[in-house]
């Protein structure tokens, strides 16, 4: 795997997400662990299921949330 660019000395383990609709009813909250990706980026990464208070239908939601500049160049 590449070594990244650069690195954020004090980004923290994880990041917890909520995740709320536009009246502040909470769908999901996530926890995103620090990830190295295969690309070479760090960064944080989650993938959960969200559901829709009002009807409970079911979401999937994934997020990267990637430190700009850390992929290393070709």
């Amino acid at each position: 795997m590449p070594e990244p660019v650069k690195l954020d000395a004090k980004a923290p383990k994880f990041l917890e997400l909520t995740i709320k609709d536009s009246e502040g009813k909470i769908w999901a909250t996530l926890i995103a662990p620090a990830k190295n990706f295969s690309t070479g980026s760090v960064g944080f990464y989650a993938s959960e299921k969200a559901v829709n208070p009002g009807s409970g239908e079911r979401y999937q939601c994934s997020l990267n949330f990637t430190l700009i500049g850390s992929k290393p160049g070709k």
